[in-house]
């Protein structure tokens, strides 16, 4: 008995005995590459369909960027081939196998649920043959709807095809299989700015489909195409050259061509493409786009091409230096480190905006006894760099001129709007630069009513450096803007009944984007959100202007037709008054002072010399004065209230003692003589 418990409590004893775990204070580290693969949606890649939306937008603002890099026209084809599982299959080496244990998979029916299934629809089929027998209007079954497994993907081909500057032959590898490098870097106006874009979409493509992606290249007077295949080393963050060499370029064809297989969704994310390339379309229209959809089912393909409107194209925006309000102690430092000049003075003049040579002795002789003109920039401590920052922060500076912003201009903006939307009327505003933390920015805005596939309400359209953001709309500073600080009813537009489409493109050295995402930008700078609100109200009293003289012209015509419906039965009563007059006047003689004149109006319908044709065509000639003269007071005294008019008496042309009253009756008989 004693044994019995020793062997079980030793037992039990050796079963608590601890594991040996992995020791968690070793010290570890990510990649670049790691680290986004781990957090794609910060980038944008969230799910399937908004990874194939991204992949599309990044590739496209980098064609775009390439092309206006050296103001080429830009020319940019889109492409995206849907590829089956078999295809997909193929094109890895693997083999298809047909499933052996139906149960095991996620889109398995068991008997019970086809029973249900089956009974559900022989229960609809008995209602609509009802239906068919009485009369009624029989809906169309709708398609079953394919069950699908969680397992089952969808795989894209993304080709995108451009005119721009093409990639150095020796620089591919890197521009697209090293995270967080790229050209685009430094202060400037950029469409990017993370170096991700294509990078991310790469990463994707390896999480999903484990292909390569393609990229082809040429630059201008190049007679070879840089061809590479590669993907990343997600671990070290570095390409992995499959296939880098140079081709013939028989065609001298300059520009870069990228393919790429990665899962997505269409048919959930198709009407985001579309209306992403559409509104690129409005704000490019010196760009040319052609968009496919190619499908092994023929009635799901879409092409659609978007033609250049314009050739007058935006100034390539240059790089500048930073304002002395808009930097930290890190930028500071490594300005130093990146100067070529050898003193203080000459580097506060030439490594920031608006300070002179002047302001930059008044600056230093502010910094203390320790500081001069002359002392290496190079030999500053932290100290002396902290000094340095604290009175950037407390002197004033000149703000930014903005010379280094290139809008997309209002010519291109009003273009761009009736070139897609076909709006009965458009207005667009274009502001002056203005400045948030140190950073130049310009607000432009268009306001459009009525047009094409363009919805009752307001339709916004917003843009940040000349980027469709489609995401996040109701945190928007321009969607808050327009729905809550704009008062509609007072520009005689109506909020609710009309087709407004409400465009405001923003661009700065610096978009203040909430999130890495670049989806929207936030309502909280008040500078952003005053010249926004400005911008749309200009466009608003433009258009209002416009509203009201359509509003004068409709009531004109409404006017005119209310006097003109009455003409017919005016020239019948005045014609038998006119009758009834001549008839008596052959018998009895009139008496008034101006006889010799009546005389002869009565002789003249006695003799049918004035007919009802002729009282017709009169009263007609009447009612257009009349209606001139009522339209030109209505436009000169609108809102004047107005006194009960005197009588107003003209010379007559006959006699120099006889006067018309333009109000009494006999000058409606005048009026036809």
């Amino acid at each position: 008995m004693g044994t019995g418990q020793t062997t079980s409590e030793a037992k039990k004893s050796k079963s608590k005995t601890p594991r040996k775990t992995q020791d968690s204070s070793i010290l570890k580290q990510k990649s670049p590459a790691e680290f986004f693969a781990e957090n794609k949606n910060i980038a944008g890649f969230d799910n399937p369909g908004k990874c194939l939306y991204t992949t599309v937008r990044e590739l496209v603002e980098n064609a775009l960027d390439s092309a206006e890099s050296i103001s080429e026209l830009p020319a940019v084809e889109v492409t995206i081939e849907e590829i089956g599982r078999s295809k997909f299959n193929a094109m890895i080496g693997l083999v298809d196998y047909e499933r052996v244990d139906e149960e095991l998979y996620d889109d398995f029916e068991t008997t019970k649920a086809r029973e249900k299934r089956l009974l559900k629809e022989a229960r609809l089929q008995e209602v609509q043959a009802k239906n068919a027998a009485l009369g009624k209007k029989v809906k169309e079954p709708a398609a079953p709807k394919a069950i699908r497994g969680r397992g089952e993907a969808s795989f894209y081909r993304v080709t995108c095809k451009d005119n721009g500057r093409g990639m150095p032959h020796d620089d591919i590898p890197n521009m697209f299989g090293r995270v967080l490098s790229g050209t685009k870097y430094g202060l400037k106006q950029t469409r990017g700015k993370f170096g991700l874009g294509a990078k991310m979409a790469l990463i994707w493509s390896k999480m999903s489909t484990g292909l390569p992606i393609e990229i082809s290249s040429s630059m201008r007077g190049q007679n070879y195409i840089s061809f590479c295949r590669l993907d990343i080393d997600i671990h070290r963050n570095v390409p992995h050259i499959h296939l880098h060499e140079k081709r013939d370029n028989k065609d001298k064809w300059q520009g870069a061509e990228i393919q790429i297989v990665i899962e997505g969704n269409w048919t959930t994310y198709r009407p985001k493409i579309l209306h992403y390339m559409r509104q690129m379309a409005v704000i490019t229209p010196y760009a040319q786009f052609t968009f496919k959809f190619v499908s092994d089912a023929l009635d799901k393909n879409v092409t659609i091409r978007f033609a250049r409107r314009t050739d007058i194209m935006p100034p390539v925006p240059p790089e500048t230096k930073y304002h002395p309000s808009a930097v930290d102690l890190l930028l500071i430092k490594r300005l130093i480190a990146e100067t070529s000049k050898q003193n203080l003075l000459q580097f506060l003049q030439h490594e920031f905006v608006n300070i002179g040579k002047s302001y930059a002795e008044r600056l230093i002789g502010e910094m203390g006894s320790e500081f001069s003109p002359k002392m290496p920039v190079k030999s500053l401590t932290s100290q002396q760099i902290v000094r340095i920052h604290q009175l950037f922060r407390q002197a004033k500076f000149d703000d930014p001129s903005g010379d280094c912003l290139s809008p997309a201009g209002e010519y291109n903006l009003r273009l761009g709007i009736i070139k897609e939307l076909h709006p009965d009327m458009v207005a667009t505003y274009s502001g002056s630069a203005q400045v948030f933390e140190g950073h130049p920015f310009v607000v432009e805005a268009g306001v459009s009513v009525g047009g094409k596939d363009v919805k009752q309400g307001l339709n916004i359209f917003r843009f940040a450096n000349r980027i469709p953001l489609l995401f996040e709309q109701g945190g928007d500073v321009v969607t808050r803007t327009a729905l809550k600080r704009i008062n509609w009813n007072s520009y005689k537009i109506n909020q609710t009944q009309d087709k407004i489409g409400v465009f405001v493109s923003i661009v700065s050295t610096k978009i203040p984007f909430k999130g890495t995402g670049k989806e929207y930008i936030g309502d909280d700078i008040s500078e952003i959100a005053s010249a926004v609100k400005t911008s749309i109200q200009q466009c608003c009293i433009q258009l209002k202007s416009k509203i009201v003289r359509k509003i004068q012209a409709r009531e004109q015509q409404e006017r005119k037709r209310n006097l003109s419906k009455y003409i017919p039965d005016a020239t019948g009563a005045i014609y038998d008054v006119l009758k009834e007059m001549a008839l008596s006047h052959s018998s009895k003689r009139k008496r008034y002072e101006d006889e010799d004149a009546d005389t002869e109006l009565l002789k003249k319908v006695s003799a049918r010399v004035i007919t009802k044709e002729t009282l017709t065509e009169k009263l007609a000639q009447h009612v257009e004065q009349v209606d001139y003269e009522m339209a030109l007071e209505y436009a000169t005294q609108r809102g004047v209230k107005e006194e009960p008019r005197e009588p107003i008496y003209l010379h007559s042309l006959e006699s120099e003692n006889k006067f018309l009253d333009l109000h009494s009756p006999i000058f409606v008989f005048r009026l036809f003589q």
